[in-house]
């Protein structure tokens, strides 16, 4: 008789290995430069995929595992001795890795003391509701919420209707036929929701998608697929599943929200954790994206990165690049989407991507420390500036101009932009010049406030590697770190509100003004009845007239009625708590956007 735990460990290894890729990395040489592929054979053919060079080691950890795990199944399985007696029946066998019954319940229990985040209506009204011939598209960036949302919905159907459900979760090996395969024996075994997880891992679905609603959801099956590659599902939606989808992107996460579903107040651990359902612990995911020795740019490459590369390179037979290919097959679009990324307060454009690179951070950090009233610092003379930047180049993958060998011009950054925007990870912020009769500019904001602040934390890093600056005197030492992280946390805090602002006000125009000398933070401007609200954004927590000095300037706020109608408000947002100063209101940045839908 067969020992049941060894069959139970069985079982579980074929599962891991299903999920992991099959065959071997090639390496061919062209001069002196190095391409690699991952080669595979299947049913006696061979198959090559162009691997771009920072993937190849991800993808090497995991054929290795593979190995391991197969070496490890054939052992097991020689020592467990043949049964001889009557044969059972044979069992569904599946290409992918599914879950029915009580394993499928289990899962699920995972989520049951999550709260739901506030677009989950949507999805529970797609699989209890009426709805036909479509499928639910559950999309966006990791550690946004994808998977706990499909156990919620699971946990909230009757027996017999999780009787009918089943969980499919596709691994790199997979293919779109074998999807096929699994979801028809589904059908036929009479299973009505069926949920598919990392579908986009399939090379071939954007083109051979439309099956899943043409053939499937036409029966009456209810199918809700995820994935992390959000530009594969938009390509799909508009076109083999155009007008047969419902999309629900989780990508953007508000702090209300953050706080609401995680139970975690604190503008600052929004800044350092927002855009990921992760803090500290308590979370989705059981671990935080920026901890457990993972940096910032890894999560990067994997989670914006790949998305973008993967999805392009599977549609169209990786024929929508456009100008963008020349990046990718030399490995440095990473390196364009890292330096966005940590210069996101200058105007997007090739001159951002392209100039010698000097963190905004550090700059700021450093004239700030100068110029500090009671204990100047200069830190300029205190540090190697080109070691400690060529540290943070380092960590962040970034390229001198005279090291990259494709030019990333206007178009090429244009490019990115529209792939960056369509992954909801930035947006523009109208910025407008007065007395300039109104010139009209954009400050791109980034939606994902624990990323930029990530990036703050690898400059902190890195100026720990200069020599210089570790003989700077303790105290020293400790201010210009702390210094560093507040200014960081003093940008991002800003486009925050003004993000978010703008999203909860979709009939004002929100943007920043900026003067001859000074500038207004954030304007709210309401066109129908010609006003506005005028807002400082300080990161402090003590109120000071020397913040509002911009807002009572007499010059400049003509200008503002001029332009915007009358002022109807002069406010400044912080951290302290609501206090009245004359004219000038202070509101708690927590409060404030708390109640933005009340506003």
């Amino acid at each position: 008789m067969a020992d049941p735990d060894k069959t139970r460990m069985i079982e579980d290894l074929e599962k891991e290995i299903s999920l992991l890729p099959a065959g071997s990395i090639s390496i061919k040489k062209n001069g002196s430069r190095e391409f690699y592929y991952h080669r595979v054979s299947r049913g006696g053919k061979r198959s090559e995929k162009y691997v771009p060079p920072e993937m190849v080691e991800d993808l090497r950890k995991q054929i290795d595992r593979r190995r391991e795990l197969e070496k490890q199944l054939k052992e097991l399985k020689q020592s467990v001795p043949v049964s001889r007696g009557k044969k059972k029946e044979h069992a569904v066998r599946y290409r992918t890795f599914v879950l029915t019954g009580e394993p499928l319940w289990n899962m699920a229990l995972l989520a049951k003391d999550f709260r739901h985040r506030e677009c989950y209506g949507t999805l529970r009204g797609y699989v209890f509701g009426k709805a036909a011939d479509r499928v639910f598209i559950l999309y966006g960036l990791r550690r946004t919420g994808k998977t706990t949302m499909m156990r919620q919905v699971i946990l909230e159907m009757t027996e017999e209707q999780r009787k009918k459900a089943a969980f499919l979760q596709i691994g790199r090996h997979n293919t779109l036929a074998e999807v096929y395969s699994d979801l028809k024996s589904l059908e036929d075994q009479g299973y009505m929701y069926v949920f598919v997880d990392e579908v986009t891992m399939l090379e071939n679905f954007i083109e051979g998608s439309a099956a899943f609603s043409d053939i499937f959801a036409a029966c009456g099956m209810k199918i809700v697929m995820s994935g992390t590659d959000s530009l594969g599902f938009l390509f799909a939606s508009k076109n083999q599943l155009y007008d047969r989808c419902t999309l629900l992107h989780t990508t953007y996460i508000s702090y209300r929200e953050f706080e609401d579903v995680l139970g975690i107040k604190g503008i600052d651990e929004y800044i350092r954790y927002g855009g990921t359902m992760s803090v500290g612990g308590i979370n989705y995911n059981g671990i935080s994206p920026f901890e457990s020795g993972k940096s910032a740019d890894e999560y990067i490459d994997s989670a914006i990165a790949r998305n973008i590369q993967h999805s392009l390179k599977y549609y169209q037979d990786g024929g929508h690049f456009r100008l963008l290919y020349s990046l990718y097959e030399k490995g440095e679009l990473t390196n364009a989407i890292n330096r966005v990324v940590e210069d996101m307060n200058h105007r997007f454009a090739s001159e951002v991507l392209t100039r010698t690179f000097r963190s905004s951070d550090l700059s700021v950090t450093a004239r700030n420390l100068l110029n500090d009233r009671e204990s100047p610092i200069d830190l300029e003379a205190n540090m190697d500036r080109p070691a400690v930047e060529k540290a943070l180049k380092d960590m962040l993958d970034i390229l001198e101009v005279e090291e990259q060998t494709v030019e990333v011009d206007e178009e090429r950054a244009g490019q990115i932009k529209e792939y960056l925007m369509l992954l909801d990870l930035i947006t523009d912020i109208g910025l407008v010049y007065l007395p300039r009769k109104g010139e009209i500019g954009q400050k791109t904001v980034f939606s994902q406030p624990g990323m930029r602040y990530a990036m703050a934390e690898a400059l902190i890093k890195s100026l720990l590697t200069d020599a210089r600056f570790g003989e700077m005197d303790i105290a020293d030492r400790s201010r210009v770190l702390e210094r560093v992280l507040g200014t960081a946390r003093g940008l991002i805090m800003e486009e925050i509100v003004l993000l978010e602002t703008r999203n909860s006000c979709p009939d004002a125009t929100v943007c920043k003004v900026q003067f001859a000398t000074g500038e207004f933070d954030m304007v709210v401007h309401d066109e129908k009845n010609l006003t506005c609200r005028i807002y400082e954004i300080k990161h402090s927590a003590e109120a000071v007239p020397e913040q509002y000095r911009h807002l009572v300037d007499a010059e400049n706020c003509a200008l503002a009625e001029r332009f915007f109608g009358k002022i109807t408000g002069k406010f400044v947002i912080y951290r302290g708590i609501p206090v009245t100063d004359g004219e000038i209101r202070y509101l708690n940045v927590e409060e404030y956007l708390w109640n933005l839908r009340n506003i």
